[in-house]
């Protein structure tokens, strides 16, 4: 049976996205790890170093996880035409595109990182251990970004047990290796950044071994260089992902002026919402799985030219998004403060989370809508589209956080959040009947 023919069924939604939420689990569990091994050492400065070290490379590479999008939707179009060899091409393209990358930063490293210390400054001795841990860290960037090509090409075509299989070999590596290269070997935490670097690696090699087969066939399927980066197919591969990385700017940039005005409330309040803001980074884990579903089922249906399939998946992909966010929502709202308290032992910042849980209670199923259409545009490739739903939403936004917080406080931050992940939602839906337009058979 073919892809274009194969069932859509909530048993194919559920195998799609459960891996997903399980790999998921895996990411937090190593931050941790990395944060107890340094901590062993009995000062703050290793754990300073670690952490900062950490946030100045994951906000670098988050501006590269548009690959991740862009490859799963470009894939998924191609698997479900039947374009064997595109499917491999589109991969093979996402990592010279990350390889490049990579390189640049690699290349680019000394301002980078003066210019991350000069936003987060930190002690001497703190900025001087951070500095050892990026120098061997940066060089694991084309593996990292690599990996976010690789992990949207998996996505695609449906082999998300592969990803979980990935993310599980990749970080179980990492805590075994920070285990050894540090407490055993007494590495501090350059060894921290080994154990990094050494997972990073063996996880490209095992993520190229998955794809090695599509890889193959797309080298053998070209003619010459000149056919596999044919500039249409960098042009469309540019226009996606260039879409997608302005949607993800504008989204970041909206979380953290967030963080930074609520800073504006006091201590305890900027310290209230940055344990808040965890019951969303949750919200993401459980319903990334039913979004990248959406991405795999709905761009395989437009490579199908299947309109009537577009459809299907989006509704039962959102069907199990919705059912996700109703769990969650009464997990929010029932045991919050439980999770505030594991969060937290400060009192007065348990108390001062309390009262605004109400708005966590409630941020599933106002962002489910925002959530579930990503995933659909992204595997339809409406990327203009969502790069002008979020330009939208965003300003809305922007006249929201002037005049709420004035008015209600840090109550007045939190509807601003909550009205932006309304807007994007709306101005999607408005525009889903493009993502059926696109399944339709060419008349020429």
């Amino acid at each position: 049976m073919s892809i274009s023919e194969a069932r859509l069924s909530h048993r194919r939604v559920l195998n799609i996205a459960l891996p997903i939420v399980l790999s998921n689990l895996t990411v937090p569990l190593l931050g941790l790890v990395d944060t107890g091994v340094v901590g062993q050492l009995g000062r703050p400065e290793p754990i300073g170093a670690v952490g900062i070290g950490a946030v100045i490379l994951t906000s670098i590479y988050w501006i590269f996880g548009f690959l991740r999008m862009g490859t799963s939707g470009l894939v998924a179009q191609s698997h479900g035409a039947g374009d064997g060899a595109q499917v491999g091409a589109h991969l093979l393209r996402a990592l010279t595109v990350a390889g490049a990358a990579g390189l640049v930063l690699i290349l680019l490293q000394v301002p980078l990182f003066w210019g991350a210390f000069r936003l987060a400054p930190a002690s001497a001795e703190v900025e001087a251990m951070a500095r050892d841990y990026l120098a061997i860290r940066i060089w694991g960037a084309p593996a990292t970004i690599g990996l976010y090509a690789i992990t949207g090409w998996l996505i695609a075509i449906e082999r998300t047990r592969a990803v979980l299989t990935l993310q599980v070999l990749q970080n179980g590596l990492n805590v075994l290796l920070d285990v050894w290269f540090v407490l055993s070997l007494g590495w501090g935490v350059e060894g921290v950044a080994w154990a990094s670097l050494i997972a990073e690696t063996s996880g490209l090699i095992f993520g190229l071994y998955l794809a090695r087969h599509a890889l193959v066939a797309a080298i053998h399927a070209a003619r010459n260089a000149a056919t596999l980066f044919a500039r249409d197919k960098l042009e469309r591969l540019w226009r996606v992902n260039s879409d997608i990385m302005i949607r993800s700017v504008l989204l970041q940039g909206s979380i953290t002026s967030f963080l930074f005005l609520g800073a504006a409330q006091g201590d305890v309040t900027l310290a209230a919402n940055q344990v808040l803001i965890q019951f969303l980074s949750i919200t993401a884990f459980m319903l990334d799985g039913f979004a990248f579903a959406a991405e795999s089922l709905v761009g395989q249906a437009v490579g199908a030219r299947r309109p009537d399939r577009v459809r299907r998946a989006s509704i039962l992909t959102s069907e199990w998004g919705i059912g996700c966010s109703v769990l969650l929502g009464l997990a929010f709202w029932f045991g919050g403060g439980a999770i505030i308290d594991i969060l937290t032992t400060a009192p007065e910042v348990r108390i001062e989370a309390r009262e605004y849980l109400v708005w966590l209670a409630f941020a599933p199923l106002v962002g489910i809508a925002g959530w579930m259409l990503d995933g659909i545009f992204i595997g339809a490739t409406l990327t203009r589209e969502m790069r002008i739903a979020m330009i939208q939403s965003v300003g809305l936004y922007a006249v929201l956080v002037v005049t709420l917080p004035p008015l209600w406080g840090n109550h007045g931050l939190w509807a601003a959040l909550m009205l932006l992940n309304i807007a994007r939602g709306l101005t999607m839906a408005r525009l889903y009947p493009r993502a059926e337009v696109t399944a339709r058979p060419s008349m020429s």
